[in-house]
């Protein structure tokens, strides 16, 4: 029996499991790619509880960045990154909602496929920003462009690093504001979370009708915390499975696999993202685990597990974890 079977997705979704029909979001159908996540563009694709849908992502940079001697001020537009596919309409998901978006596979896309890493002046962890300011100069633009497969990520002759992909930007529309894919926030947006792969269940709160479901930002692989500020950004054709599950009210975006489930929080400062995080959890595990409140938490103190996304964008991303084995232990 796979882990998907006990799910919550499964347990709780409208699909029950089911795979139902196979969608195709190619960059053609796309068209316009999208920077902001919100209740106002156009749907590109309707599709029912239990469906499949093959995407077309592209890298942060759209693909604009092909060589180690292009000028970042050249290709870049600022704050034009990070484009997204979408918005995807799941058919009956409601205000109050939660929509499960597995994910199935992560491949490569292209004949000769290669990541992107970079610095960016004024961006990353390790130097001034403009939400850090500072008056020491930037640190110096620099390109890299990276081999890779489903094997590894060649980032050099001597280095070879573990492909683990991840979607970096996954998102329903907020209720009313349309945000910019590179903030995270209760909607989900640019979390940057390396556990939010190939088999896992993000659980993603709706607040608009059709869930509006929003992705992109491919990492071939990324260190906790993405320090300074850029993963091993690569196009992809990424599977996914959307389900439905009816009145199950969350208020962060929640994660599942075979291992843990996991909290979401984002916020700055950083001590702010793990609260939420972590408050988040212990609500959860009363909630629905059978746990009082007080004794989950005194009790993720000891066993707790906290996985850095991001602390390079506007608002910084925690996930708080707990081993499942617990979950069925609850006093």
């Amino acid at each position: 029996m796979s882990w998907l079977d006990t799910s919550i997705m499964t347990q709780r979704g409208v699909a029950k499991g089911a795979v139902r029909a196979t969608h195709y979001l190619t960059e053609a159908k796309q068209g316009t790619y999208h920077y902001t996540m919100g209740p106002y563009s156009a749907p590109v694709l309707h599709v029912q509880p239990g469906d499949r849908i093959v995407v077309e992502t592209r890298d942060a940079f759209e693909g604009k960045i092909t060589s180690e001697q292009d000028r970042l001020a050249d290709k870049l537009n600022v704050p034009f990154l990070n484009p997204q596919n979408g918005p995807i309409m799941v058919e009956g998901a409601e205000k109050g909602d939660t929509i499960a978006v597995y994910i199935e596979s992560m491949v490569p896309r292209g004949a000769n496929p290669r990541g992107t890493c970079c610095m960016i002046p004024n961006f990353g962890a390790l130097t001034g920003t403009d939400y850090t300011a500072t008056l020491n100069d930037p640190l110096p633009e620099k390109i890299r462009k990276i081999d890779l497969d489903e094997h590894g990520v060649y980032w050099s002759k001597r280095v070879t690093l573990p492909y683990k992909p991840h979607i970096g930007t996954l998102s329903c529309s907020p209720e009313i504001d349309s945000i910019n894919s590179l903030t995270p926030d209760n909607h989900g947006g640019n979390m940057d979370l390396p556990d939010m792969g190939p088999d896992s269940i993000t659980y993603l709160p709706v607040r608009s009708p059709g869930g509006r479901v929003f992705i992109g930002d491919a990492h071939a692989c990324q260190g906790d915390g993405e320090v300074c500020g850029v993963a091993v950004e690569y196009a992809t054709t990424t599977t996914i499975r959307v389900d439905l599950i009816k009145a199950w009210t969350i208020a962060w975006p929640r994660l599942e696999n075979a291992e843990v489930i996991m909290a979401i929080g984002s916020a700055r400062p950083l001590e702010d993202a793990t609260r939420i995080a972590y408050k988040e959890l212990v609500l959860w595990m009363a909630a629905e685990y059978g746990y009082d409140k007080w004794d989950a938490y005194m009790m993720l103190s000891q066993c707790g597990r906290v996985r850095l996304g991001n602390f390079v964008d506007p608002k910084y991303t925690v996930g708080a974890a707990i081993t499942k084995k617990y979950l069925a232990l609850a006093p």
